[in-house]
């Protein structure tokens, strides 16, 4: 049995904030699948029937995404703060306030106990230590502006081996390589306003970040039909967790133009810390996944099917490439949590050749209602995302001949989330609408 589907996707983004809407899309068209199966029959009386192998590549994940959000910032709330609240969390001083304003170099001249992004904020202005004061400040904003562009995907690569015994138990095993690439280019700009509630210019802060990796893991099942005489039947799989070998790399840009400096600022984290810390290897072990299923066809012309699934990812673990646990593997513990996982669907045959197919899949949230980012030491990001429960619903068309067959199916993908350009616990979310509508055609040949 040979297939291969292919299709298109147009992945959409609706936000609001601050008493601003705005919407984003993008369509692109995709190969999903390409695989076969080779079965092997050993006979029709002996205890193992057939014996099955098969491959299969999928683009298991698309993370092609357009996102923009932004409006109106009550009360002067202000990125800005966060910068500098960091900083003085850091223990930054007066005098470490100017040794920064003359320094270039900054990592290699003993600053690396600061973030990076907060030192960028007292190179362009954005963090200030007036005279007479004992801390560092931030400045009030008045409108926002984010916008993100993502790219690329998670490919799996599958290795399959199935065995019938006596029509009864199926047992499989997947050996499963995978292929990550995610590139994400965001763009945050940001009106400020004086002590006196004027017009203060404002800055633009720019992110690159670039994901890269590859995986594997192993996927065991069983189905048995314990009623001979019935076609009702059970299902029980355990997924491994898959090991990710991974690297990540950035840069950040960020340029200012703020009235009270008279002046224009731009900082590039490459021109004074080297690519050592611009990028960083390490592991990601993600949880086990415990699948029960059953399902059963009704008077030949139907089948039925339902699926529950269940995977904690606050059992993630995050580890160096030394195999020791990173800082980020505490943050899993309280940011993640358990979620769950149904699919039911159905086959309905209209015709000797022709069956109409729906199905529905609800998974709950993997973040935890309170999840919010960390400013990291080296990167330049301070926005995060919280999504909710993710639905989706499909419908297809099959056509199955002698040899070859073909299907038609319709996806529809929608989630709700909460975004937050920075993290202040006076900021209100931005609340996105996301959707992704499918289009996908499956042709295959079985002889």
């Amino acid at each position: 049995d040979v297939a291969l589907s292919f299709g298109f996707n147009q992945t959409a983004t609706e936000s609001r904030f601050g008493g601003n809407s705005m919407k984003e899309d993008r369509t692109r068209a995709s190969l999903d699948q390409v695989g076969f199966v080779y079965s092997n029959k050993i006979g029709n009386t002996t205890t193992l029937r057939y014996v099955n192998f098969g491959f299969n590549y999928q683009k298991s994940r698309n993370f092609n995404r357009l996102f923009a959000a932004g409006g109106t910032l009550d009360g002067g709330l202000s990125q800005s703060w966060q910068l500098a609240q960091e900083m003085d969390a850091a223990g930054l001083t007066a005098n470490g306030f100017d040794r920064i304003l003359d320094q270039q170099d900054i990592y290699t001249s003993g600053w690396g106990e600061y973030p990076v992004l907060g030192i960028m904020g007292v190179r362009t202005g954005l963090v200030d230590w007036p005279e007479g004061v004992n801390q560092p400040l931030g400045w009030d904003g008045a409108r926002n502006n984010y916008f993100s562009r993502e790219t690329g995907g998670i490919h799996q690569y599958d290795f399959n081996v199935s065995l019938n015994i006596q029509d009864r138990v199926y047992l499989g095993a997947t050996l499963g390589m995978y292929d990550l690439s995610y590139h994400r280019f965001t763009s945050y700009t940001e009106d400020l306003l004086d002590d006196n509630g004027l017009d203060n210019g404002g800055y633009t802060l720019d992110n690159w970040f670039a994901l890269t990796g590859t995986g594997v893991d192993l996927k065991l099942g069983v189905i048995f039909r314990p009623i001979e005489e019935s076609p009702f039947r059970i299902g029980l799989a355990v997924h491994t967790p898959t090991w990710y070998e991974l690297r990540e790399s950035y840069d950040v840009s960020l340029s200012s133009d703020i009235y009270a400096y008279e002046g224009a600022y731009e900082e590039h984290l490459n021109e004074y810390l080297n690519s050592n810390y611009r990028t960083y290897d390490y592991r990601l072990m993600t949880p086990w996944k415990f699948q029960l299923s059953a399902g059963t066809t009704v008077g030949g012309l139907m089948a039925i099917g339902a699926e529950y699934e269940y995977a904690d990812y606050s059992a993630s673990q995050v580890q160096d490439v030394d195999g020791y646990p990173l800082a980020a593997d505490d943050e899993v513990d309280y940011v993640l949590k358990g979620a769950h996982t149904l699919r039911v669907g159905m086959e309905a045959r209209l015709a000797p050749a022709f069956s109409l197919r729906a199905g529905y899949n609800c998974s709950t949230s993997a973040f935890d209602k309170a999840a919010y980012l960390p400013l990291s030491m080296y990167s330049g990001r301070t926005d995060f995302e919280n999504s909710k429960a993710r639905h989706t619903a499909t419908l297809g068309l099959g056509y199955r001949g002698s040899v070859v067959y073909a299907d038609v199916a319709y996806k529809y993908d929608m989630y709700k989330s909460e975004f937050f350009a920075f993290d202040d616990a006076q900021l209100p979310a931005a609340k996105v609408d996301n959707s992704r509508h499918q289009l996908m055609f499956t042709i295959g040949a079985r002889f």
